[in-house]
């Protein structure tokens, strides 16, 4: 199975296929609104504005798993990102990033990016950097600002 086999929900419940993707470097992130790391939101968006262009992608997957800090419908998520980070990437419909109801994109993710601990999703703004080719290149911590993987984005965008 490769990442663009993979179908998600976008905010309005449709399915998309993630081979609408294909060709595209992207981080592709778990957020929450009500989390200490939700002011990531605006580093993420600052990578969005600056990288768009080049062929760069930020796919956003709200997830209440961690501490109920992803709230409210994706309506009501969305509202709230954009009104407050003026965010203008993908959002998805929440989705879980472990246990028995994980994403088949988390699933995928993990098995080809294991964390320090493991396997695991262990908090919000875990960030996984995707080739053009759809390989896993990196997984960031929650903790690493978006503005600390330019960087590795730039390298990829290089053709």
């Amino acid at each position: 199975m490769s990442l663009y086999e993979i179908r998600v929900r976008d905010m309005d419940n449709k399915e998309v296929e993630l081979s609408e993707y294909g060709g595209k470097v992207l981080l592709i992130v778990n957020t929450a609104t009500n989390c200490g790391f939700t002011p990531q939101y605006e580093g993420l968006q600052d990578l969005y504005e600056k990288y768009a262009d080049s062929g760069f992608m930020i796919l956003d997957f709200p997830c209440n798993q961690f501490a109920e800090q992803a709230p409210g419908t994706a309506v009501e998520i969305h509202s709230f990102c954009t009104g407050r980070f003026g965010i203008t990437f993908p959002q998805f419909a929440k989705i879980d990033v472990n246990g028995e109801n994980e994403s088949p994109l988390y699933t995928f993710l993990k098995k080809q990016k294991s964390g320090l601990l493991g396997d695991a999703i262990k908090w919000n703004f875990t960030k996984f950097l995707v080739d053009r080719n759809g390989n896993i290149v990196e997984r960031y911590a929650p903790t690493s600002k978006p503005e600390g993987l330019d960087k590795d984005i730039a390298k990829l965008l290089v053709v």
